[in-house]
């Protein structure tokens, strides 16, 4: 699985308040792309029936299973300090990462 910060959470809950369609979760999902070959990536988006589901009762993310092979054992934090706001990704699995912090390999 994947875990979230507590900060992660919150901005996961903020945003879903501010997103208009009731059955969309936000979705973490990994593409080709990137400067490292790999990326991350994250909206709102209708769950499947293939979706890993992580949350609880006050919030839920939808991972589907080829990203959730790239990310396993992640931890996924919520930054909004000095050095940029945004989600950050902290995966076991990356060989490599790229100084913006938004792809692997």
């Amino acid at each position: 699985m994947i875990e979230l910060t507590e900060s992660a959470i919150q901005k996961v809950i903020e945003l879903k308040k501010s997103n208009s369609q009731e059955n969309e979760r936000l979705r973490i999902f990994v593409s080709e792309g990137g400067c490292s070959g790999m990326e991350y990536g994250m909206k709102f988006d209708e769950p499947t029936l293939q979706d890993i589901k992580i949350g609880n009762d006050r919030y839920e993310v939808i991972i589907d299973p080829q990203s959730m092979d790239q990310i396993q054992g992640s931890v996924v934090d919520f930054d909004d300090g000095l050095h940029g706001t945004g989600f950050s990704v902290k995966n076991p699995n990356a060989n490599e990462t790229c100084g913006c912090g938004r792809s692997f390999s």
